[in-house]
């Protein structure tokens, strides 16, 4: 390849990783607060709200079931209105974050399923209120689970950082499509998928090491 690919594949993948992260972070400020919430809220849980059970559910479900390509376009007037621009690596995060955060919401909701109810009447039975309840029991027993959740939200949100490139969303998928489908580039192509390959086994390995730690 010549050297100005290369340096296109560079950008690119610094491109994928930014929108990596800041919709990772943006996906997990949403979904957390939303996953604790189902638990709560859920018939026979610690608050027992069953209209915002149902709500939350709801909205998550919806979410969850619309194929990201099209959540894309649905977004792009919301995008424009918050971003200014529908198009570019900045812009991509925004449906990227709203795509993951029922996900993430949903796994941190089974995640505290998990935990033995006797932890939760343990802390309920020293004087704890709802606050120290979800900090100093629910959180702190769920971690493995929620860090192993976390992982494989990242995991899919790297595959579809590669379908944002398809509307100009930038990154690796952009690079695939515009230098290595349009111009019949079959090496450019190889090696895009060898990276993304990549970045799939080092958040998989990062994601069991955190795991594996304990809070």
């Amino acid at each position: 390849m010549s050297p100005e690919l290369w340096f296109a594949l560079g950008i690119s993948i610094l491109q994928t990783i930014e929108m990596i992260i800041f919709s990772t972070f943006f996906a997990f400020i949403i979904g957390l607060p939303m996953g604790i919430g189902l638990f709560l809220c859920r018939p026979g849980s610690l608050s027992h709200c069953p209209w915002l059970y149902r709500l939350l559910a709801f909205i998550v479900n919806i979410v969850r079931s619309i194929p990201f390509i099209i959540l894309l376009v649905l977004l792009i007037p919301f995008t424009r209105l918050l971003i200014g621009t529908s198009i570019g690596t900045t812009a991509a995060i925004v449906p990227l974050s709203i795509g993951a955060a029922p996900f993430i919401a949903r796994l941190v909701d089974n995640a505290l399923q998990e935990i033995p109810f006797g932890l939760i009447e343990a802390g309920i039975s020293m004087g704890m209120n709802r606050w120290q309840i979800v900090t100093r029991v629910l959180l702190p027993e769920s971690y493995s689970g929620i860090v192993n959740g976390l992982t494989l939200t990242v995991v899919a949100l790297i595959g579809y950082t590669a379908m944002a490139g398809a509307v100009g969303g930038g990154g690796l998928g952009d690079l695939a499509i515009q230098y290595g489908y349009n111009m019949f580039n079959t090496t450019l192509m190889l090696i895009t998928v060898v990276v993304l390959i990549v970045m799939v086994q080092a958040t998989q390995w990062i994601g069991e090491l955190l795991a594996k730690r304990r809070v």
